[in-house]
């Protein structure tokens, strides 16, 4: 139809419901760090061996990305979120009655994770860079907004369900939530993404598709940016997956945690889409330089200070710090490699950065075992950090390079 358009009304409506599907549909990698303590006390588990299943599901949401895109790709984009619809709620519903812990982790890595949240993120991002050329920052960021959304909302409702009903009754309610919402938002999403958008760039952008981004090959610029996605995400996932048992640990609850991961996502959704504006002034490699440095900054905090209120302000500073980083790879994609390979590459970044996160909530979980203090946790999450400074800095040199060898 004529106007189904880039930056047309129905692309706006269309991103709407894809920010519904994407606040439900990425629940599950939120309400597992709630249900963590509980789930930890019933099984009678380590620490680690109860971020087993956060693991597991982070894994499969990354592997699943490139299978759902995949599929997007020749399908359109409405069949995968069918398929995670599915998948979310068959998986919430046998968690619910998992038995172990190994039942619980299988099912949150096979069903909620490749073949529910997966359907609702890397796919849904690239849809959304389709729909857009002159607002394509902000849309972008906006769509990914919904990652944090789910983060806001999701928490203090869980917990209020633990607290009430159990954690097996907090993931049956999901169940029915993902089985009725996701397929009505879906029918919004019918329509394939205009074909000349894949072939435009931003008008605005100074940075060029090129067959040697940033003056690498394409392989060795995709490698850095996935190195970079794990290295971020690993330092991010510290405080995400943790701050509930890292509460409970200092005595103040897991309500309280809960409270300090809702607020620091809360947070994390105003900083997405500031720094889709900032995006479309400065480019992606720059909003990523930004984030990376901030998020340095907020995991430093989390150090010297452990106090209730201090823990509630430094929690909504890293969500305003963060928040931005992952939208930027979907950006720099977009901005220096050729428009054909965006929805590929695009899915192998996001993939590599839900690995970070499933890394970095294990490895944070097994440092807490190993030294019986969340500090070195922290301290590890910081030089996961400074890794993928180090790389965003390595890529801002080579496109300087390469524009000063051509100018």
């Amino acid at each position: 139809m004529s106007e189904h358009t880039a930056d047309s009304r129905y692309a706006w409506l269309r991103l709407a419901a894809t920010l519904g599907l994407m606040t439900v549909g990425s629940a599950a990698m939120y309400v597992v760090a709630v249900v963590l303590p509980a789930v930890q006390a019933e099984f009678g588990v380590a620490r680690a061996d109860a971020s087993l299943p956060y693991t597991l599901l982070m894994v499969g949401f990354g592997l699943g990305g490139v299978l759902m895109g995949k599929l997007a790709d020749r399908f359109g984009v409405m069949v995968p979120v069918l398929i995670g619809s599915a998948g979310l709620a068959s998986g919430f519903a046998l968690a619910a009655q998992a038995s172990s812990i190994l039942g619980f982790a299988i099912v949150s890595g096979l069903l909620l994770g490749l073949l529910g949240s997966s359907a609702t993120f890397a796919p849904l991002v690239a849809d959304t860079s389709l729909w857009f050329v002159r607002r394509r920052g902000i849309a972008v960021a906006i769509c990914a907004s919904g990652n944090y959304v789910a983060g806001a909302i999701w928490p203090p409702i869980v917990q209020h369900f633990v607290d009430t009903a159990g954690w097996r009754g907090a993931y049956t309610m999901l169940a029915i939530v993902s089985a009725v919402a996701m397929p009505v938002l879906a029918l919004a999403l019918r329509a394939r993404p205009p074909a000349a958008v894949a072939g435009v760039t931003r008008g605005g952008a100074s940075a060029q598709p090129s067959d040697r981004p940033f003056g690498f090959s394409m392989n060795q610029a995709q490698a850095l940016l996935c190195v970079a996605g794990v290295a971020c995400c690993v330092a991010m996932s510290m405080p995400q997956v943790h701050i509930v048992a890292y509460c409970t640990d200092l005595g103040y609850g897991a309500a309280r945690g809960a409270q300090m991961l809702s607020l620091m996502l809360a947070c994390g959704i105003a900083s997405r889409l500031i720094s889709g504006l900032i995006c479309d002034r400065i480019g992606g490699v720059r909003t990523l330089l930004l984030g990376s440095v901030l998020q340095g900054v907020a995991l430093l905090l989390f150090l010297p200070f452990d106090g209730l209120v201090p823990l509630y302000v430094i929690s909504a500073l890293f969500g305003l710090f963060q928040g931005g980083i992952v939208p930027s790879y979907a950006i720099i994609v977009r901005e220096h490699f050729p428009p054909a390979e965006a929805g590929a590459r695009v899915g192998t970044i996001l993939m590599c950065t839900l690995f970070g996160m499933a890394l970095g909530g294990w490895m944070s979980g097994k440092v807490f075992d190993l030294t019986g203090s969340y500090q070195a946790a922290f301290v590890n999450g910081i030089a996961w950090n400074l890794l993928n400074l180090g790389i965003v800095l390595l890529l801002l040199w080579g496109a300087r390079r390469r524009q000063l060898a051509t100018a």
